[in-house]
């Protein structure tokens, strides 16, 4: 099978994981050069130079001197809202935040927060329906992954009660009922240009009314905080407006981890990916995937066979990278998703023709081994691929300790 030769803007700024406007200045800078492609002339780059050039980017023997650990000087206390599996709150944990409660409305995913984690306060239910104002100034963190909905845009300036029915009212609401001297929501990148801007601007406007000023948002790629997978997720952080302290995020680190990191024993996890069940492909999808190469996808199928798995799609722009994807050893996954067989985003095992197992698909997000699952097949994808993963809450839970150290060394010299 001939691979195919050359990529267009789109599918190397998939790949390599940068925006289009970095790739346009590298081309510049000489670091990755942009050529015409002989039949469309088109600017394209040759796949070899991608390859070669990942090479460096993923280097699995780059030294990395960044640490983000510090130890909490005090007992800090966090309360989750939609905590779904765990991901955000094992993470705190492991940073050493202490979950005192965690609101969850999937029946499925309560019910895996309870077999881990007996002695936590599961609030199984509508976030709506609770009233959080017993936490009151004994709470240090609210954290929050709410959905991203769109506003009735009342006025110029968004306020708390122009965000009813929505999830981040109610985040906002557990905000204004508990006090604590931070709130944390996370969200997708796609937040930042939700309806032309104003939706992330109405939440930062709210928070402000219910007395938080919001730090500079951030959408944190989830690679540079010690997982093996390109996520990426937004990272709200509001601070109390009495605290004049800053808030620092996490800083990223230097070494990628990749795919073998993730399954096999090494510096991530102790031992191989334990066996489990997983989703397969159907017979038609499995001929397919089998014609794909590591780190190759559907163009590099025969242009025939291009064209009949692809159908319309085939003719349309952009460069569907997710499609007919198979994953390298040297690499690390695309974002997971909550179902592993789904054409737009399929992430093929490196030596097998199969989607990965629930527990590569935990390993993939940093779940430990002992993190146990419960409900279906589909509902364990589903929590895994819905969840924060671990080490970047780790990571963002050390730089909430820290601004917590400050806050209440601080206080005390008062």
């Amino acid at each position: 099978m001939v691979m195919k030769e050359y990529l267009s803007l789109a599918e190397t700024s998939e790949i390599v994981g940068k925006s289009k406007e970095t790739l346009r200045r590298w081309d510049r800078e000489g670091i990755l050069n942009a050529i015409r492609e002989p039949v469309s002339n088109y600017r394209v780059y040759r796949k070899n130079d991608v390859q070669e050039l990942l090479g460096d980017l993923f280097d699995v023997n780059k030294n990395d001197e960044v640490s983000n650990y510090v130890e909490p000087e005090n007992d800090y206390s966090v309360l989750e809202l939609f905590a779904g599996a765990g991901g955000l709150a094992v993470g705190m944990e492991n940073a050493g935040l202490k979950c005192v409660a965690l609101n969850e409305i999937d029946k499925w995913a309560c019910q895996t927060l309870r077999k881990n984690r007996p002695n936590w306060e599961i609030l199984e239910g509508d976030v709506k329906d609770f009233d959080f104002s017993k936490y009151n100034s004994k709470v240090d963190v609210v954290t929050g992954g709410f959905p991203c909905q769109a506003f009735s845009y009342a006025g110029k300036k968004l306020g708390l009660n122009d965000a009813r029915g929505t999830l981040f009212y109610e985040f906002a609401r557990v905000v204004q009922e508990v006090n604590p001297p931070i709130c944390i929501g996370e969200n997708v990148r796609g937040l930042l240009s939700h309806e032309n801007g104003k939706t992330v601007q109405g939440m930062i406007s709210i928070l402000n009314e219910i007395g938080y000023n919001v730090v500079p948002i951030q959408v944190l790629k989830a690679i540079h905080y010690r997982v093996p997978q390109k996520r990426e997720r937004l990272i709200l952080v509001g601070i109390r407006k009495d605290i004049e302290l800053e808030y620092h995020y996490p800083k990223p680190h230097k070494k990628i981890y990749n795919l073998t990191d993730a399954l096999k024993k090494g510096e991530l996890f102790s031992s191989d990916v334990p066996k489990s069940e997983g989703a397969k492909y159907p017979e038609y999808k499995k001929q397919i995937l089998d014609m794909i190469p590591q780190k190759g996808y559907w163009r590099d199928l025969p242009i025939d066979i291009q064209k009949e798995y692809m159908g319309g799609s085939f003719y349309l722009g952009g460069g569907k990278t997710g499609m007919a994807r198979r994953i390298g050893w040297d690499e690390p996954s695309l974002t997971l998703t909550c179902s592993p067989a789904q054409k737009q985003t399929e992430r093929c095992h490196p030596d097998e023709t199969r989607p990965f197992t629930v527990r590569e698909y935990a390993r993939i997000q940093t779940f430990p081994d002992s993190w146990k699952f419960i409900g279906s097949t589909a509902q364990q994808y589903k929590q895994i691929g819905n969840a924060v993963p671990v080490n970047l809450g780790e990571e963002v839970g050390y730089s909430i300790v820290k601004f917590l150290n400050e806050y209440y060394k601080n206080s005390k010299l008062k």
